[in-house]
């Protein structure tokens, strides 16, 4: 029988013992309605998620139920983050309140062994320093809840980090602004080919050209950068104009 679907006590083990095994349920699960659709009919994005979700004591299942990717980035749900925590075998005890005169959501977290108590709080004025408070969506909708989310996230990360691995919840994740292009090179070759310069319409639009270049307006090379900023000019096209110069 297949260790995927090796029976334990009358269900399923559903966690795979080998490569082979870990890609033949990706591909089960990715092609499944029952997963996020960032998930389906994405296998490699599936495997890796169930990998990492494996690495903090998630089966394959709560892996890509509570881990998603934003902007590339893995990230956890609040409430996963917190469940995480608990399991820990060093979890000691975790509280939350929210005080709504300042607007402001506190969590405190400690460890077995440790009476030091870590305690975080993120305020609306917090959130409108960092450009968040009336931010369209959740922050708009639900302002008390992603208080309580940023202070929770904040406090359980420093204080089990090794229970965390890196990731952030998924809240914060969704509020860093997305990465741009700084790699002018890599940019230019992402962009399509531009289609070759008609040539009737550069018959027609030479004799203009022509006259350009002749009464010192223009330089061979001007107009030759101004058309193929639009269509590709045929190294017989561009000879013909820079044979004007000459």
């Amino acid at each position: 029988m297949n260790a995927i679907t090796r029976p334990r006590g009358g269900g399923f083990a559903l966690q795979p013992t080998s490569m082979q095994e870990a890609m033949q349920m990706a591909e089960m699960l990715s092609s499944s309605q029952m997963v996020p659709k960032t998930y389906q009919n994405k296998p490699q994005d599936t495997l890796v998620a169930m990998m990492m979700g494996s690495e903090l004591g998630l089966n394959p299942i709560q892996s890509l139920q509570n881990i998603a990717v934003i902007n590339g980035k893995p990230a956890i749900y609040g409430d996963a983050l917190l469940a995480l925590v608990q399991s820990h075998p060093k979890f000691g005890g975790h509280e939350e309140s929210f005080d709504d005169a300042t607007m402001t959501a506190t969590c405190s977290v400690w460890r077995k062994g440790d009476d030091t108590r870590h305690t975080v709080s993120f305020s609306k004025a917090d959130a409108e320093k960092a450009a968040l408070w009336g931010k369209q969506g959740p922050w708009q909708n639900y302002p008390k809840r992603m208080l309580m989310w940023r202070a929770r996230g904040y406090a359980l990360r420093d204080k089990f980090a090794d229970a965390l691995g890196g990731l952030i919840t998924v809240e914060e994740a969704q509020d860093i602004p997305t990465e741009r292009e700084i790699n002018p090179a890599a940019s230019e070759s992402a962009r399509p080919a531009l289609e070759h310069y008609p040539a009737d319409s550069f018959n027609a639009n030479f004799p203009k050209w022509r006259d350009a270049i002749e009464a010192g307006k223009r330089t061979p090379e001007q107009i030759i950068n101004m058309v193929s900023s639009k269509a590709e000019l045929s190294e017989e096209q561009k000879q013909q104009i820079l044979e004007v110069a000459a």
